[in-house]
């Protein structure tokens, strides 16, 4: 996704606008630790993708909140209809 269709998406989940001024240091954070990939798309819009390091670290929170949710049978069938669709 370049920056701004990472800005769309962040203010329709969070239901509220995101600071410009504050998307892009924190991509350059996330660039910085290897957690994201930047590549230029053309002059004025750079794209950004995760690495395999981001893609697991994305899998590891994911298992993390997993664990502490999924308690029982019915909540772990719950879990399995959200992955489905």
């Amino acid at each position: 996704m370049y920056g701004l269709a990472i800005k769309r998406e962040l203010e329709a989940y969070y239901g509220s606008e995101v600071n410009h001024g504050r998307l892009y240091p924190n991509l350059d954070d996330l660039v910085e630790v290897g957690l994201v990939e930047k590549s230029e798309l053309d002059k004025r819009t750079n794209q950004y993708e995760l690495t395999e390091a981001g893609h697991d670290a994305v899998l590891g929170q994911l298992e993390w909140v997993l664990d502490r949710f999924v308690t029982d049978e019915a909540r772990a069938d719950e879990v399995r209809a959200l992955l489905e669709e």
